[in-house]
């Protein structure tokens, strides 16, 4: 049974794969966010994963049980097939062509599906296109996390893409805790991060702080 796409899902959203954690156990590091209140999860494994296509799937079906058990949406990262194979909650696209309109098409009822927009050209384009659930907008900060990462946003540019957009925008790139009360008084739904909760000393606290600055 899949979960349907609410807004509430962007307030502290991981997103997270084996090249994110190279020393630790992936489903691991899944779980103590789950168990912390994240309340999204993105599996993108991808960049320097050195896990087989099959890894992947079972790594994917391990996670995906425990994001279910927890009532928190499991999203893919780019892979329609993975994806469906998985029963995935919810798919995350990036900008190629018409790339999102065909996703859309093959998971129609499926799942939702997320846009990734870093200008306001590709929102005042995602608003005319049916069957987005949010779009996610970065960097907002300089990031080491991805290496074609856009130019950044920063909290100026991503209130402009707020106030465009028709759906709720989840902010991406470079956060850290000192800048998300700033991030949510720009009106966005809430953060995607990496960094912040794999390096965190305290994950439990760090979640916290996301979902304080949304409340």
């Amino acid at each position: 049974m899949t979960l349907s796409f609410n807004p509430n899902q962007l307030r502290a959203y991981f997103v997270c794969g084996t090249q994110d954690v190279p020393q630790q156990d992936l489903l691991a590091v899944v779980q103590t966010a789950l168990d912390a209140g994240i309340t999204a999860f993105q599996y993108r494994d991808k960049g320097t994963s050195r896990l087989t296509a099959t890894e992947r799937l079972e790594l994917g079906q391990q996670i995906r049980e425990r994001c279910a058990i927890a009532g928190v949406p499991f999203i893919v990262d780019d892979d329609v097939e993975l994806a469906l194979e998985l029963g995935a909650d919810g798919i995350h696209v990036g900008q190629q062509d018409d790339y999102v309109t065909q996703v859309i098409q093959r998971v129609a009822g499926r799942m939702f599906v997320g846009l990734s927009c870093s200008t306001l050209a590709e929102v005042q384009l995602a608003n005319q296109i049916e069957g987005i659930a949010y779009l996610g907008s970065g960097p907002i900060f300089p990031t080491t996390s991805k290496d074609d990462a856009d130019p950044v946003v920063g909290l100026d540019g991503l209130h402009q893409l707020v106030v465009a957009s028709d759906r709720p925008i989840v902010a991406i790139g470079g956060i850290t805790e000192t800048e998300l009360t700033a991030i949510a008084a720009t009106g966005a739904a809430g953060s995607a991060v990496i960094t912040m909760l794999t390096q965190s000393d305290d994950m439990r606290q760090t979640v916290a702080g996301m979902l304080v600055a949304t409340d």
